[in-house]
């Protein structure tokens, strides 16, 4: 009888272990509250909701698309176009409290002066585009890991037993690519080391609280602005639309980075 009472104990174990994990994977997502920038909000997919004004809030940014799949018991939505750290802490982390169970959040871009780069790399020659990007290189390097921490902290406080997601930033260009006019190579390999910059930055800060970061650069990796299949916008009208994800980047880019590790 021993070994069908082992198997049998074996069968039990198996049983509880299962009973056990599934609440909990369910539980991670009851009570979402999506934080950050536009990256975040949605701003680029072109549609959002009314009562978001100038935060584009969207109904295809990935929190939104997370939570229309999985059915949350409540879901605060406060991610806001043009976003920094600052931001957070005065407008967002008040969504939090001890019954968050999910978190995400993309910031720290803002913070770096992502927008005066563009606009700078845009306008100026590689010279002055390769010298705003080392500066803001520096800034990212130097100073935005303070401010990173401050809001993961704030976080943490607020939401003690959340997971955490971190998103980072894709690269925005594929160099060499198939544009033939717009910025040089030049540019947008510059471009590039800045989202490479950050993902380092804003993941060590990520690991330092024990945070889950979600790196996007290989996800976007063949939909970059200038490949065979853009998931980004590049120069847009209304020009706040540009250099974001469009619906494809935030559907089959973002969404499935913030479902891999939530169920």
């Amino acid at each position: 009888m021993r070994p069908v009472r082992t198997l049998l104990g074996a069968a039990l174990a198996a049983a509880a272990a299962l009973l056990t994990a599934v609440p909990a994977q369910a539980q991670a997502g009851a009570h979402y509250v999506a934080l950050g920038d536009s990256y975040s909000s949605g701003t680029g997919t072109g549609s959002y909701y009314g009562d978001s004004g100038s935060c584009k809030r969207s109904q295809y940014a990935y929190p939104a698309l997370w939570a229309a799949s999985h059915a949350p018991a409540s879901f605060k939505f406060v991610a806001c176009s043009g976003a920094r750290t600052g931001d957070v802490l005065a407008n967002q982390v008040g969504a939090l409290s001890a019954a968050t169970t999910l978190v995400s959040i993309s910031i720290g871009g803002n913070d770096a002066g992502f927008t005066d780069v563009i606009s700078t790399c845009t306008f100026g020659s590689d010279q002055t585009c390769r010298t705003r990007v080392e500066e803001a290189k520096t800034y990212a390097t130097k100073t935005l890991p303070g401010l990173l921490d401050n809001v993961y902290a704030q976080i943490r406080g607020r939401a003690p037993s959340a997971k955490v997601v971190v998103l980072g930033y894709p690269r925005l260009y594929k160099v060499p690519g198939s544009c033939s006019v717009g910025l040089s190579d030049t540019k947008r390999s510059a471009i590039n080391s800045a989202a490479d910059t950050l993902h380092s930055v804003v993941s060590g800060r990520a690991a330092a609280k024990s945070f889950t970061y979600r790196d996007l650069r290989g996800a976007f990796s063949g939909h970059e602005i200038c490949s065979s299949d853009w998931w980004l916008n590049s120069l847009s009208w209304p020009v706040e639309e540009s250099y974001h994800p469009n619906r494809d980047g935030q559907r089959l880019g973002y969404l499935p980075h913030l479902a891999a590790v939530t169920g």
